[in-house]
């Protein structure tokens, strides 16, 4: 017996999790439609991997609703185990094994496997197919574990931090395969601390911290809010003092250096704040480089959300 083909591919209601005392998932739902990408992001230490463990049916909730499927991973885990495909952090095989007997072994416990072979040559890894996986790359690792997700021809496809590791190539194949998957149909729940990929990929962002859902939306949603508060950024020497720029500026603008040499101005942004910024830096002899105005990122909305400090 199948599972429902009607309804969401996730449904998560209130769903609590606690280890000891701490409250790693705290009230959190979220809705994953079929044939669609959720990016669920959020801080280390936000919830993200005890969510999906959830819904994989490796954890069992301490309080709310989860339905995959339309199914409880919880107490029917073996209904839902051949529909979905898992890609874990850390790859999960044994290593010892070479990457074409993993991916054969897994292929053996589906019904309609895509053919291993094939899966090899599509993720770059025929050089590497009699490899033992402890001696694969990183990026060989990461390549066989998503195979490893796609060979049972899954309807859902859950991928924790799919492109850790890879390098530019390889991060383009796999978001490829990607939205490959969502033409095909399939539904694909990821986490990612990697903001491009998910405004990439995701048909809808949801953003956690401390367990709690914070905000939720399209990409493009989550970017276009606030658009007076679109800003502007640039490149220069690292650790210039801004002050004088901010003097200059209106009461509501702020300027942050998020990573070394990137500049961020946030706030009302008219051609008097680009010629206040140009001026200012050829005052202090630098140069301004790649000098952007534009609606924010999703990386904005995930720092202002979540705060700058490191977890």
């Amino acid at each position: 017996m199948r599972a429902s083909t009607s309804g969401p591919a996730v449904e998560l209601s209130g769903l609590v999790k606690r280890f000891g005392r701490t409250t790693a998932v705290d009230g959190l739902s979220l809705r994953l439609d079929r044939g669609q990408v959720l990016a669920l992001l959020g801080p280390n230490g936000a919830g993200k991997t005890t969510t999906i463990e959830i819904c994989e049916g490796f954890l069992r909730r301490d309080d709310g609703e989860v339905h995959v499927l339309g199914l409880d991973p919880a107490t029917q885990h073996e209904r839902l185990r051949p529909l979905i495909g898992v890609m874990p952090q850390g790859g999960g095989a044994y290593p010892g094994v070479r990457a074409e007997e993993m991916l054969a072994l897994v292929a053996a416990c589906a019904a309609n496997p895509i053919d291993p072979a094939w899966l090899i040559d599509v993720l770059g890894l025929s050089s590497a197919r009699r490899t033992p996986y402890k001696r694969l790359s990183g990026g060989q690792q990461q390549r066989l574990s998503l195979a490893c997700a796609l060979v049972g021809r899954p309807e859902l496809v859950f991928l924790d931090e799919p492109t850790s590791g890879l390098d530019p190539q390889a991060r383009r194949l796999v978001w490829e395969l990607v939205s490959a998957l969502r033409a095909d149909g399939v539904s694909v729940l990821l986490t990612t601390h990697a903001m491009e990929e998910a405004e990439e990929l995701a048909d809808h962002v949801v953003i956690i911290d401390h367990g709690q859902v914070v905000a939720e939306g399209s990409p493009t949603q989550l970017t276009a809010e606030q658009p007076e508060a679109a800003g502007l950024r640039f490149r220069a020497r690292s650790g210039l003092d801004t002050s004088q720029l901010c003097a200059r500026l209106s009461a509501d603008s702020r300027i942050d250096e998020p990573t070394p040499g990137t500049y961020v101005l946030t706030g009302h942004v008219d051609p008097d704040v680009v010629s206040a910024v140009t001026t200012w830096c050829a005052q202090q002899g630098v140069l301004a480089e790649e000098l952007y105005v534009g609606r924010r990122s999703l990386e904005d909305v995930f720092l202002e959300l979540t705060g700058r400090e490191l977890r």
